[in-house]
């Protein structure tokens, strides 16, 4: 795994892009950030109180570990039965969400379980809370961050 700190320049793009992106005060002040590179265009970014995950030069993400930052966002809850397939990667249908936040298209958006309330996933919704609720069937959020993928495995070596 390749690490290396990014430049003032890098760190301010990333700031002025999760500022844009995330909801408002859900992001404090980062003056040092370094990237543990995944491949080419994903890696993790670890800094004094947050840890992120950049998909793409234009999708970055919280990690699930980040429970202060994750109280910002806008979440839905899933029944029990679906928890093994959140935390096995699957996006989130339209039957297994008990509850709704409100939400737009295109959002970061949490998934929970409906029991304990923790965190399982961070996802990008596919369509509005409007839209999900009228649903019956049918994917409302595309799964990209959940409990055991790569990021949360390579957030268990990293001191922070």
């Amino acid at each position: 795994m390749k690490v290396h700190s990014l430049s003032k320049r890098e760190i301010q793009d990333i700031k002025n892009h999760i500022n844009k992106t995330w909801p408002a005060n859900s992001f404090t002040e980062v003056k040092n950030l370094q990237a543990y590179v995944i491949d080419s265009n994903k890696r993790l970014l670890v800094g004094n109180k947050i840890i992120a995950i950049q998909l793409a030069s234009d999708l970055i993400i919280p990690h699930l570990v980040q429970h202060e930052i994750l109280d910002y966002f806008a979440s839905v809850e899933v029944d029990m039965n679906a928890v093994k397939f959140v935390c096995n990667g699957a996006n989130i249908m339209r039957p297994g969400i008990t509850n709704f936040a409100t939400f737009k298209e295109s959002q970061i958006v949490l998934v929970k379980d409906q029991t304990h309330k923790k965190e399982l996933a961070v996802c990008i919704s596919l369509v509005n809370d409007e839209n999900a609720r009228k649903m019956e069937k049918g994917v409302i959020l595309n799964n990209v961050h959940h409990i055991g993928d790569i990021y949360w495995e390579m957030k268990k070596s990293i001191r922070t």
